[in-house]
């Protein structure tokens, strides 16, 4: 479905795309609500419409991804409790044997992650796939999100990729169409982006359910 032989970058997000979302939307949807409405006396149900008002304020800037910023925020220790449930961190299947055929095929492959780098630290460290990518970009190192044109912009100056031969996968519509309007050469929209949900995709971009679908294009 897209000719890998003819790409020579790989653009790669990592929650929800490589990595099951599972572990963010537990993390969020769940630990911390009970952690906030433990801290300030009130019920779950109270804490978690506290903290989705809070999270809608920030969605689609750097503090969304931001965990020093929440820590601060909520006053809560975001590092430790996403150390607490480490466990849940798992790749997506067939992830491992897409990322060693780009390193076979000799692709220049990079994550572009929203996440922050205290965040991304963890999750390579526990599923060791840090070193299939020849380099991890953070928005946060860029200065803009991936939803931003700028985003973009800049990441062309530091990776010097060519538009035209260039493959991004992401679980977002927002980032795909921004990676759209830059100019990037062939999208695909990863779906089932956590294994306990299911989404049915409406934004016109290609569908990659799973990467084994891929694993016959090179």
């Amino acid at each position: 479905m897209i000719p890998l032989k003819d790409i020579k970058y790989v653009l790669l997000d990592m929650d929800g795309t490589l990595l099951d979302k599972y572990f963010d939307d537990y993390f969020w949807e769940h630990l911390v609500p009970e952690r906030y409405a433990e801290k300030h006396n009130i019920s779950f149900g109270r804490a978690k419409e506290e903290l989705l008002t809070k999270y809608k304020a920030h969605e689609g800037t750097l503090n969304w991804t931001d965990i020093d910023f929440w820590s601060s925020e909520l006053r809560l220790d975001i590092p430790a409790l996403k150390e607490q449930i480490k466990h849940l961190i798992d790749v997506h299947p067939h992830v491992i044997e897409f990322l060693a055929a780009l390193r076979r095929h000799r692709k220049k492959v990079y994550m572009v992650t929203n996440a922050h780098y205290k965040v991304l630290d963890i999750k390579l460290k526990k599923t060791e796939i840090g070193k299939y990518f020849d380099k991890c970009i953070t928005s946060n190192e860029l200065g803009y999100p991936k939803e931003r044109i700028e985003f973009w912009e800049k990441l062309e100056k530091v990776i010097h990729f060519e538009k035209d031969k260039t493959l991004f996968i992401d679980d977002l519509a927002e980032i795909l169409k921004a990676a759209q309007t830059f100019g990037i050469g062939y999208l695909l929209h990863k779906t089932r982006a956590s294994s306990k949900k299911s989404d049915t995709p409406h934004c016109g971009f290609t569908v990659l359910r799973d990467f084994g679908e891929l694993l016959d294009s090179f």
